[in-house]
């Protein structure tokens, strides 16, 4: 049902330029009506990229997630460039690497070690975020870059979400008998 849905909704695209050339909507409407439309389109890059990779073996497959994952970001910051909007630019590319940050973290979190890759993984952030407060300075609107109450409360945020998405699994691993999980291999 959801395959057929997002195959269905690959049509939003063509709609999108269709209604903003015929109805010519509020920027809103059309940032929404663009927002949709790409959820389906990048989509289908990532089964695109599953389905060559299948074919082509896992460090290509690896080599092509990556390389399209961050199709979308590509294609806005292309557009906005040629738009001449450099905000748009920074605050794409901005979010794009704090998601990006945030997944590998998250999946650090649940296959490594649990806290203890999670401080790890603060720290080089708190490094990171310091290093590039002046490229993303001009995209936080009435709070610093280094801006210490922030920087506490999303650390404590981060903490709160690893230590539940540690304990969680080890809570349901602990709950398997040891000879049922010994069976099943």
């Amino acid at each position: 049902m959801a395959r057929r849905l997002l195959w269905a909704s690959l049509a939003l695209a063509p709609i999108t330029w269709i209604v903003d050339a015929v109805a010519q909507p509020g920027k809103t409407a059309l940032f929404v009506l663009s927002a949709l439309s790409l959820v389906p389109l990048a989509w289908l890059i990532g089964e695109a990229t599953e389905h060559a990779g299948e074919h082509t073996g896992a460090r290509i497959g690896g080599l092509l997630n990556a390389s399209f994952g961050n199709a979308p970001e590509v294609i806005i910051a292309l557009i906005a460039i040629a738009d001449n909007l450099p905000d748009v630019v920074r605050g794409s590319l901005a979010g794009s690497v704090v998601s990006n940050i945030l997944l590998v973290l998250g999946a650090a979190m649940v296959i490594g070690e649990g806290l203890s890759l999670t401080l790890g993984g603060l720290v080089l952030g708190i490094v990171v975020a310091a290093a590039v407060s002046r490229v993303i300075g001009s995209l936080l609107f009435g709070v610093s870059a280094l801006d210490p109450i922030t920087i506490g409360a999303v650390l404590t945020v981060l903490l709160v979400v690893a230590a539940l998405a540690s304990y969680v699994p080890a809570r349901r691993a602990a709950r398997v008998d040891p000879l049922v999980a010994m069976r099943g291999d």
